[in-house]
């Protein structure tokens, strides 16, 4: 593939996945572009958007492309190969103080996980330490991702 991407729109774009849409690399011209489940659902459907808002037509043209030339996208990690609560296990298992790993560890079990971890790593002044690491997974995981769809990328 000709096309280079930068590794930061990549993790950009992994970070801020949510619920019913997917990220997507158009190979050909090396954007990415964000499609709701609802807006694929729709041009499935044909259902005319004429009458959209100017945003939401925009919306429908890039799903219509992503639909009608789907071989000339992949489809970025999704937040499920990202796996967030792997990662912040794996940076507990990495502080060398014992008595802080354990407390970490503690409390990402159970309900309300991600909130007790992040109230730990400020308890404990770990934020930055906790954002390098996190931001290294990504990067990882991305230039993974790249490999196996030999897609250039810039770090």
């Amino acid at each position: 593939m000709s096309i280079q991407i930068n590794l930061k729109d990549i993790i950009e774009e992994m970070e801020i996945q949510f619920e019913e849409s997917r990220s997507l690399l158009n190979i050909t011209t090396g954007e990415i572009v964000l499609v709701t489940s609802e807006d694929l659902s729709a041009v499935e459907d044909e259902k005319t958007f004429d009458i959209l808002p100017e945003w939401e037509q925009e919306n429908k043209m890039i799903a219509i492309d992503v639909v009608e030339n789907f071989e000339n996208y992949i489809e970025l990690p999704t937040k499920y190969e990202v796996n967030e609560y792997e990662i912040i296990e794996n940076f507990c298992l990495t502080v060398s103080d014992q008595r802080k790993q354990e407390s970490l560890l503690r409390a990402i079990r159970g309900k309300g996980a991600f909130r007790r971890f992040k109230d730990e790593i400020i308890d404990f002044e770990m934020e930055e330490q906790w954002y390098s690491y996190r931001e290294e997974c990504f990067k990882q995981i991305a230039i993974e991702w790249c490999q196996e769809n030999k897609i250039n990328y810039i770090k």
